[in-house]
């Protein structure tokens, strides 16, 4: 392959005429090369993606949502249920004549994936577990309906609050922390996960994070013997989190009654409301007052 520089004294300038007749040889046209218009009739199959959608304005293009969207998310309460995170139902999907299905991958969904696709009905496919690709996310889907300037202030609203996030914990005590996203079995936020990013930029010390998978289960031993000084439980028993932990008083979190109950649909969330997780996040660490701090140093 030639150098860069011989390549470009090879090039020559081809005559617009020349060019579109070129183009049109091939089968090609300017306007197969031109960005699809932006979906009018969009199917959701996850809560994150549906919370995004919703966040920038684009609520008026869902005309289905999965079963655990409507039910967390109130603006898409009144509309159809297509099913189940990892059991959609195709049929229900198809009834609605979407010109975009959106999801995150799943192995359960594969099939559903390519069967929706051969229809004809076009997919989109997102990653949500890093920090980053939730925010690649608000802006693909801004992009794929027309709504990308209220996706860039919703991502520069986030990129300001992680900044300041940073700054407020320079010289502060960084905790022993754990979230704990369910009980028996026990689940963890691990390494790799936009919520163990959250802990970072925080300057917590995620006790989690010598596991590699973002999510790992653990045993109530494991827990006992790193002993977290603050224990965010967001299981999905909201009276369930102070009962349980109770049984090991050891656990400085239990005895310095650090055992924090947070709201799960917004923590967990990889969705549009980064900014406000980690407000709720900085509160639990180190008290109101960081949370103040954040705030005005991400004011516009």
């Amino acid at each position: 392959m030639l150098p860069l520089a011989s390549q470009r004294r090879r090039t020559r300038a081809w005559p617009v005429g020349a060019l579109m007749g070129l183009l049109a040889m091939l089968g090609v046209s300017a306007a197969a090369h031109a960005s699809p218009p932006p979906a009018q009739r969009i199917v959701s199959l996850n809560p994150s993606l549906t919370a995004i959608l919703v966040a920038i304005g684009a609520r008026d293009a869902l005309v289905g949502v999965d079963d655990y969207s409507a039910g967390i998310t109130k603006e898409v309460a009144d509309l159809p249920r297509v099913g189940g995170l990892y059991s959609p139902s195709l049929e229900a999907v198809v009834a609605l004549r979407p010109d975009l299905v959106v999801l995150v991958p799943s192995a359960e969904q594969r099939d559903f994936r390519e069967r929706t696709e051969s229809l004809g009905i076009r997919v989109a496919v997102f990653e949500n577990i890093r920090f980053d690709q939730v925010l690649e996310n608000i802006e693909r889907l801004g992009a794929l309906t027309g709504r990308g300037a209220q996706a860039r202030r919703r991502i520069e609203a986030i990129e300001r609050t992680s900044a300041a996030a940073v700054r407020a914990s320079v010289g502060r005590r960084s905790p022993r922390v754990l979230v704990v996203l369910q009980h028996d079995p026990v689940y963890v936020v691990g390494r790799g996960s936009f919520l163990a990013e959250m802990l970072d930029r925080l300057g917590g010390r995620n006790l989690g994070a010598e596991f590699d998978d973002p999510y790992p289960r653990v045993a109530i031993e494991w827990v006992v013997a790193r002993g977290p000084e603050v224990l965010i439980d967001l299981s999905p028993d909201p009276d369930a989190a102070h009962a349980y932990w109770a049984r090991w008083p050891s656990i400085p979190a239990v005895q310095n009654k650090r055992v924090l109950k947070l709201p799960s649909e917004l923590i967990s969330m990889p969705g549009p409301r980064l900014d406000e997780a980690l407000l709720v996040l900085a509160v639990a660490l180190y008290g109101e007052e960081a949370a103040l701090q954040i705030r005005r140093e991400s004011a516009p």
